[in-house]
């Protein structure tokens, strides 16, 4: 997408953030490079892998709003499904074994909306359901073995695109709220990642395998805020303004 963030300040954020961030270079779709990632968390994990969060998209450029798919470019549809489908699965594939093998561990779908209703276009849908039912499928192959598969959804996400989209920064985001009242219940990319982490550290999360949890809904069970200290609620907006629950 030919956005200027970078894999080593992502890693620096983390080491920040009060872990290690190891920055790796990996091309999802490639088997090899996939394969040897985790080979190399093995070897220096002690063979360990506790949280696995396939979020690979970078679709955005690829959806032709308003086209019905017949009409659409059938090479960017299909590039959809290759990004959020099958380098999902090829992840898993090789992590997963991680987990199975000490019997622990979670693996988080994030996708877009929860549930499988229509997302407003038939291959952006087909992307974004796709990742609901690979945690749900996930969990029941992975229930004999205590490893846990959740698919999470944020609400209207406020990444640095989309800032960038509406010409705003993080500082100054509620001035985009002119352009698009629904920005008020915006919530930052931490948001989620707290929902990811609360799932983490919650004994009892087994019980949600299979589950399609959101940020929202996370936050409402777990009692946490977003970094600066909102707790944004999109299932309570979209239904207060008439909003698909899957927007």
């Amino acid at each position: 997408m030919q956005r200027p963030e970078t894999i080593e300040e992502t890693a620096e954020m983390v080491t920040q953030g009060g872990g290690v961030g190891i920055p790796v270079r990996v091309d999802h779709l490639r088997e090899t490079e996939v394969e040897a990632l985790f080979k190399r968390v093995s070897e220096e994990q002690d063979g360990r892998l506790d949280i696995l969060v396939n979020d690979i998209w970078g679709g955005e450029q690829y959806v032709q709003w308003g086209v019905p798919f017949w009409e659409h470019s059938l090479a960017d549809g299909l590039l959809l499904q290759e990004r959020s489908v099958r380098a999902h699965l090829i992840t898993s594939y090789y992590g997963v074994p991680l987990m199975v093998k000490h019997r622990k561990g979670l693996v988080v779908e994030v996708t877009d909306g929860v549930g499988y209703g229509y997302r407003g276009h038939l291959f952006y849908s087909l992307a974004k359901i796709s990742p609901v039912h690979l945690a749900a499928a996930m969990a029941e192959e992975l229930r004999p073995h205590q490893v846990t598969a959740v698919a999470v959804t944020p609400g209207f996400l406020r990444s640095e695109q989309m800032l960038e989209h509406f010409g705003v920064t993080e500082d100054h985001w509620r001035d985009a709220i002119a352009k698009d009242p629904n920005y008020s219940e915006s919530e930052t990319p931490y948001f989620v990642g707290r929902a990811i982490a609360a799932l983490a550290g919650d004994p009892e999360v087994h019980a949600k395998t299979g589950s399609s949890p959101s940020s929202w809904g996370l936050s409402d069970e777990y009692g946490f805020s977003d970094v600066d200290g909102r707790r944004p609620h999109w299932g309570n907006y979209a239904q207060k303004h008439g909003i698909g629950a899957n927007t």
